[in-house]
């Protein structure tokens, strides 16, 4: 899963990043206004940790002019403004939450899981599709329940495979998902991953469509 960490502090940002790479997420990490502006009109992402007393432009006048373009992408407030004008402010600017720092990476993280629950309409973590279960979380899975070990990048493949349902994702938006900026990709990486994954789980999970990408398969 792929997230914009919008961070001018650069111990701040190192670990952050660090310490979200080793949960599994994919993180692009930029430490301006402007700069921020240009990742999310250029690359998808699930979430954005932003903070707010940024170089070039301030977070809230980003953030505003995010909302005022509609853009939906869920928002998460990092910043050491803790007065409660400046939370009321930052939510009514468009954030969908609001963590005042310092704070443990453990509550960022189920922060952050909470908003992709929200976004994803989903009350729990763990994701049902037919016989097939994965935990984002606890970075499980299990098919006809036997448990799987996976990679993180097969993981994170799988991942966003479910949460397309049965649309058709391409090797490009795949990519995206799996990988951050400055990350060497090898040409056949994609298909590479999936057959670990036809091969630890079952042939018929994820079907390719010719020309197109992969979707998920038989998961009954």
């Amino acid at each position: 899963m792929r997230v914009l960490l919008v961070e001018d502090d650069p111990m701040i940002g190192d670990s952050l990043r660090k310490g979200l790479r080793a949960e599994g997420f994919t993180v692009d990490w930029v430490r301006d206004g402007r700069a921020a502006e240009l990742a999310l009109e250029t690359t998808n992402y699930a979430l954005v940790l932003l903070d707010l007393g940024l170089p070039k432009k301030d977070g809230l006048t980003v953030l505003r002019g995010w909302r005022q373009r509609e853009l939906a992408v869920p928002v998460l407030i990092l910043t050491a403004r803790d007065a409660v004008p400046d939370r009321v402010e930052g939510l009514d600017s468009g954030a969908d939450d609001y963590l005042v720092k310092p704070f443990d990476l453990a509550e960022l993280l189920a922060r952050m899981r909470a908003l992709l629950r929200r976004q994803a309409g989903r009350t729990r973590d763990s994701i049902e599709v037919g016989a097939l279960r994965l935990d984002p979380v606890a970075h499980t899975v299990e098919y006809r329940g036997q448990p799987a070990q996976l990679s993180a990048r097969e993981f994170a493949l799988l991942h966003a495979l479910v949460e397309a349902s049965n649309a058709v994702m391409s090797r490009e938006q795949l990519e995206d998902r799996l990988y951050g900026w400055g990350e060497e990709v090898e040409s056949n990486a994609i298909e590479v991953h999936v057959h670990n994954l036809r091969r630890k789980l079952s042939a018929q999970l994820i079907r390719t469509v010719r020309g197109i990408g992969y979707r998920l398969g038989d998961t009954a």
